[in-house]
């Protein structure tokens, strides 16, 4: 029955490798699509969508069968959970990422605003959430806490960036009254970017809780805190 169920979840962590791998891709699309505006590049964000959605209910399931079937516990009972909350995160990213896509699809200016884009710190916040994806990503492959905690420093410059946006686009529609649609949606991106930053924070927590508890184990304590029995 261990052997089974070890092979279960070497397969689960590749699974949530490739659903991992293709959200950090439509991340990252849909930011060159907004600094670009490159529309086609947008819809393919749009259309691969569909993929990240049906990955989440692959890995639901595969989860649901590995419970039932092997009724994991402890150490490999917070695996599974972790892994399956981690899932739900980067569909949540996905999400983001089709609604930051969107953006360049509707957007009816020929060419961004590249000043207002520097001002405003987009590329910069763009490039520190994959980064944060990335570096999440690096902790949970290579079981490593400290990269993993790291992610929660990262977040706060993704926050500041966004608490500085509204103002600087306010000014802009005072100056061009014209385009107060245009940095209405241009805002919703950066909550947007905002949010996945804390959903990404979210994955960061939920491989500590899973390294945390194995390095309980191999030090021969409980999560009391107590010496395991032995």
């Amino acid at each position: 029955m261990v052997k089974f169920i070890e092979s279960e979840l070497v397969l689960l962590k590749k699974e949530i490798d490739e659903m991992w791998t293709l959200v950090y891709n439509q991340l990252e699309r849909a930011g060159d699509a907004v600094l670009t505006s490159d529309r086609e590049l947008a819809q393919q964000v749009c259309v691969c969508e569909r993929r990240v959605n049906a990955f989440e209910l692959k890995i639901d399931s595969d989860v649901e069968d590995i419970i039932a079937l092997y009724n994991p516990v402890a150490i490999d009972l917070r695996f599974v959970l972790a892994m399956l909350k981690i899932n739900n995160d980067l569909e949540r990213l996905g999400d983001f990422a089709e609604g930051i896509a969107r953006f360049a699809l509707n957007n009816l200016e020929p060419m961004p605003d590249c000043e207002l884009l520097e001002r405003l710190r987009l590329k910069e916040v763009i490039a520190q959430v994959l980064s944060m994806l990335e570096v999440a990503k690096r902790a949970l492959q290579e079981e490593n806490q400290e990269l993993a905690i790291s992610v929660f420093a990262k977040d706060n410059l993704v926050d500041e960036i966004n608490a500085q946006a509204p103002d600087i686009l306010t000014e802009y529609i005072g100056q061009h009254p014209e385009s107060v649609r245009y940095c209405l949606e241009l805002l919703s991106v950066f909550r947007k970017l905002e949010r996945s930053g804390d959903h990404i924070t979210n994955i960061a927590e939920e491989i500590v809780f899973f390294i945390d508890a194995k390095v309980l184990k191999h030090s021969g304590r409980t999560d009391e805190g107590y010496p395991a029995d032995k």
